[in-house]
């Protein structure tokens, strides 16, 4: 049986069509999620492997993380980025000691693929698309399902957002980020054995709420055509800033040492009181004027409406915001996750415009 076959199931939207957005109640299901005890479909999602022996070096020089010492077994996340520093791909990656395991959205999967196809050389590497054997399981806890294995090591990545993986930086100012629960992993299974799944289903909407209230940045969502990584804090968990060269980097170290990133994240608390959930899109205003859009929005068991938004820089940090939806607007208190002062970290010396009295 499909899992969009199961009783009660919502075809999900977009980015996020072909799984169950929820099967009926989604808070009770993100209750579930959250305890660890239900799983989400993400077999929309794509699967890629790279094998041989330069595997990791090649994508090392690639990408924004050092994966060069990943263990079998061992997880990480990385970025491709342009030249000029843009956000291109998100990667999730798991290496086996014998392939290294891509997992990323549906969308990203073919044009990842050709380019990766196109940078091999002279290099031991060959890329494989593996959507098709492979299907993704979202979890928070240890389900006891079939986890692909085919060369012997168990295909389960362990999300970094945690905690500030090595040679990244956090730019969230908070005692407890509130990823310190974030015990989220996704599991590969044989697509095949996907229809015997018999542990308790969530929606994906379920795993969204979860998401967002954790400042977890999605590329699908979070990130447009400008977006670099330091407005959604994602040096945190998928940039090494010691590393060698790679595509994109000079922005990378100019921004975090030098400058600010003009935009920045911003979790939003919503009035609920309309019963109005904003979408993807949305203008956030602070007073009559546009100072961002909402990337992200849910109703989270605990905390109600929330929402991920990418705002201004300048946008008044201690100001509350509203959110113009369906003709109305929803007051938006913003939680700050990049603040203004973001960047800079290199705190370098202004020097004295030539000709200028020293005091």
């Amino acid at each position: 049986m499909s899992e969009l076959e199961r009783p009660g199931a919502v075809d999900g939207v977009g980015s996020d069509s072909g799984v169950a957005a929820h099967y009926g109640n989604p808070l009770a299901e993100q209750r579930a999620l959250a305890a660890g005890e239900a799983v989400v479909d993400l077999s929309h999602r794509a699967v890629l492997s790279i094998s041989g022996v330069d595997r990791l070096s090649w994508i090392n020089s690639l990408t924004s993380q050092s994966v060069t010492g990943l263990k079998p077994g061992q997880s990480s996340e990385t970025l491709l980025l342009d030249a000029t520093g843009r956000l291109e791909y998100a990667v999730r990656l798991l290496d086996d000691g014998v392939e290294l395991w891509l997992l990323l959205e549906r969308e990203e999967a073919p044009g990842l693929f050709a380019w990766l196809s196109k940078m091999v050389f002279t290099l031991r590497v060959e890329v494989h698309e593996r959507t098709a054997e492979f299907a993704t399981i979202g979890t928070l806890g240890s389900p006891e399902i079939l986890v692909a294995s085919p060369n012997g090591v168990p295909l389960v990545w362990i999300d970094p957002w945690s905690a500030v993986a090595p040679g990244g930086w956090q730019y969230a100012a908070v005692d407890h980020h509130p990823s310190e629960g974030w015990t989220y992993s996704e599991v590969l299974v044989p697509r095949a054995a996907l229809q015997e799944l018999e542990l308790p289903l969530a929606g994906f909407l379920a795993l969204e709420a979860l998401r967002i209230a954790a400042w977890r940045p999605r590329l699908a969502t979070e990130g447009d055509e400008k977006t670099i990584p330091h407005e959604l804090d994602w040096l945190r968990s998928a940039v090494h800033l010691s590393k060698g060269c790679y595509r994109g980097q000079e922005t990378v170290a100019k921004v975090h040492n030098l400058g600010h990133p003009p935009r920045r994240l911003v979790m939003l608390h919503l009035d609920g009181s309309d019963s109005v959930l904003p979408s993807p899109g949305d203008e956030v205003l602070l007073g009559d004027k546009s100072v961002g859009l909402v990337t992200s929005a849910a109703r989270h068991f605990e905390l109600g409406p929330i929402a991920l938004a990418v705002v201004k820089r300048t946008a008044d940090p201690l100001a509350e915001f509203a959110v113009r939806s369906e003709g109305i607007l929803v007051p938006a208190a913003q939680e700050i996750v990049v603040p203004p002062e973001a960047g800079a970290a290199a705190n370098v010396p202004r020097l004295p415009r030539l000709g200028a009295i020293p005091l």
